[in-house]
């Protein structure tokens, strides 16, 4: 690892035994891939929703999430996604990694063990701090929201 990456530990599970970690599958990917750890395959039924561990918890460094999100191909081909996309995992979270899959598609879809079922990015967070005041100041979109931007 070079100078200023940041370094997230990593504890496999026991039903992950023989699992592959999560890991970039190219030098500039953005997102790694999360695998299933399931015991035995899982038929996903079409508007079905179904929560797939992945056989390891994590500790992220403080200002720092994780966020899972659909994999591109599972749902193009598929209408697989991630059903509360991004899921955000927190710094203080120390549980197994799970994944909520839906299916979107018509058809069952079909999941094994060590399947790449969705993806995780590694995300800083700035400090925030939330401050009350009597009224904001004024933009051109103003109040307008759900579908209103872009509209005159």
């Amino acid at each position: 690892m070079s100078e200023g990456n940041v370094t997230v530990q990593i504890c496999r599970l026991p039903h992950g035994e023989g699992m592959e970690l999560p890991h970039f599958a190219s030098e500039l990917a953005a997102g790694a891939d999360l695998r299933a750890a399931v015991g035995e395959d899982v038929v996903l039924q079409p508007g079905e929703r179904r929560l797939i561990p992945t056989g390891f918890a994590m500790a992220l460094p403080a200002g720092f999430e994780a966020q899972v999100r659909p994999r591109s191909g599972l749902a193009l081909k598929h209408g697989i996604s991630v059903l509360n996309s991004p899921g955000t995992v927190d710094a203080d979270y120390r549980g197994e990694v799970g994944v909520i899959l839906i299916n979107h598609g018509e058809h069952d879809f079909h999941i094994q063990r060590g399947d790449r079922i969705a993806q995780m990015v590694i995300a800083s967070l700035p400090p925030v701090a939330f401050a009350e005041v009597q009224t904001l100041d004024e933009t051109v979109r103003g109040s307008g929201g759900f579908g209103s931007s872009g509209k005159q």
